[in-house]
């Protein structure tokens, strides 16, 4: 009750404090339209207050994921926007505190003093409402035309041990599906077909097939079993696939709910590997696809065992791991297991916000993970982290367009 008291006020204010700009651009308006937008400012609070009522007093996990998304996503998109209007008219009512202020000490002539009388500026109320509109928008953009804007990444990386069979082998990595965030199932189509155009040799899917429940992924399994590659498709689970994050009702629904993740796996046609390892062969060559249970760094769980994934794979002249968490190799992979020679990760989605120009590489993902997006070496190691096919949370993505990865090993 305290947090929905101190929200409801928190809104109410900045909304007060925005509807003064709104007054002040409206002034001249007719009496049909001034009201229309007076009145109509407020619809949104009023939408805003009842979610909050509801979410603090309903049941919010009754409600299916992608309604929890996209209530929470209206409720940031619209108070983050109004705090860079609350800004400028902050910055005009300082500036106007300072005029009254001189005015109270300054005794000479009320003419000499520069600058208009003490009344709110038509042209920071404007630029109030423009600096909440331009965050606004870009947020509906990154929902309408970045959710799905599926972009094919492509690297080549040299290994001197490389068979000879496996020279110029094309890998495609698919991670974070987040299957309970689509709300666009013929986009969603499309980004499968992309990747099938690529025609990889092998796929990787590098975990959070959902976000917590496994039915998310029940519409989906008609399109994602379209995926085909000659030498195998392989998977591991990503932090969100355990139900870590969800309301159960007991633990045997959370235990079944796993089990039925790993039954869509089967469904998919992926060869889940939980704490496993698998021998690519071709016309008696070899290498190894290890695949490891999330282990995330901090506060993320550490299901997977990469000593037992390891075990009996030693032999292999080339190794390639799939762990979801990045952070997962230096924390373990470079330290105790100098010869895997490159690990597939996603997970940080490139916090699905950044830039990315030529040489110019931010997001905010960058503060959380050493390595958050595209290829990085270390020494003879390389770690490939995908930004994300699906995105979870805000449903769009804004300078940082999901991810189709082809990566080709070639002998050095």
């Amino acid at each position: 009750m305290m947090t929905l008291i101190i929200f409801t006020v928190l809104f109410l204010v900045i909304d007060y404090y925005v509807y003064q700009a709104i007054k002040t651009v409206s002034e001249g308006w007719g009496p049909l339209w001034k009201n229309f937008l007076r009145i109509g400012f407020w619809v949104p609070t009023a939408w805003s207050i009842a979610a909050l009522v509801w979410w603090t007093l309903g049941d919010p996990y009754a409600a299916s994921t992608s309604t929890r998304n996209w209530i929470i996503t209206g409720l940031v998109a619209t108070y983050f926007s109004k705090l860079f209007a609350v800004v400028v008219l902050f910055v005009d009512d300082i500036y106007r505190g300072i005029k009254w202020m001189a005015k109270y000490f300054y005794k000479g002539p009320s003419n000499d003093l520069p600058g208009d009388a003490i009344t709110r500026s038509d042209f920071l109320a404007k630029t109030a409402l423009a600096a909440a509109a331009i965050p606004f928008g870009t947020m509906v953009y990154g929902i309408v035309s970045g959710a799905h804007d599926y972009r094919v990444r492509r690297k080549t990386v040299y290994f001197p041990k490389l068979p000879k069979k496996f020279d110029g082998i094309k890998i495609g990595q698919l991670s974070d599906i987040h299957s309970g965030s689509f709300f666009n199932k013929v986009a969603v189509k499309g980004g499968v077909e992309m990747m099938l155009k690529e025609k990889p040799d092998m796929i990787f899917f590098t975990g959070d097939l959902v976000n917590n429940e496994s039915s998310e992924v029940k519409e989906y399994i008609d399109i994602f079993n379209k995926l085909k590659a000659p030498l195998g498709i392989y998977s591991v689970t990503g932090n969100h696939d355990y139900g870590d994050y969800h309301h159960w009702a007991s633990l045997a629904a959370k235990q079944q709910n796993f089990k039925d993740l790993m039954e869509a796996h089967k469904l998919l046609g992926f060869d889940l590997l939980m704490n496993q390892h698998r021998f690519i062969s071709v016309e008696g060559e070899k290498l190894a696809v290890i695949g490891i249970e999330n282990w995330g760094g901090g506060r993320f769980s550490k299901y997977g065992k990469l000593e037992q994934a390891y075990a009996g794979s030693e032999d292999a002249p080339v190794k390639l791991l799939l762990s979801h968490d990045p952070s997962h190799w230096d924390a373990q992979v470079r330290t105790q297991y100098p010869d895997i020679d490159i690990a597939f990760a996603g997970h940080t989605h490139g916090f699905q916000f950044g830039v990315e120009i030529g040489n110019v590489k931010w997001s905010p993902s960058q503060y959380a993970y050493r390595q958050w997006a595209g290829l990085y070496q270390e020494g003879s190691q390389y770690l490939y982290v995908n930004r994300g096919f699906g995105y979870l949370g805000y449903p769009g993505r804004i300078g940082m367009p999901p991810e189709l990865t082809i990566i080709e090993l070639k002998r050095a």
